[in-house]
């Protein structure tokens, strides 16, 4: 099985933390997203492909992924 990454939230998202997602995801790494939001990993990720959130090209050059 893979690493749980440890957090201190679960559940629903409140609307407070899916505006943060929406403002950082584009344009920040997923691991700093999860980190500022006390949540995991995976479930910033699921949050944001449930809203169609991608990473911006600039971010993903930045990071030699474009």
């Amino acid at each position: 099985m893979g690493r749980r990454e440890s957090s201190s939230v679960s559940g629903r998202w409140s609307k407070d933390e899916v505006k943060l997602l929406k403002k950082t995801f584009r344009s920040m790494s997923t691991r700093e997203v999860a980190s500022r939001l006390g949540r995991s990993v995976s479930s910033v990720s699921a949050k944001a492909s449930a809203l169609g959130l991608r990473k911006t090209k600039k971010y993903l050059k930045s990071i030699g992924r474009a």
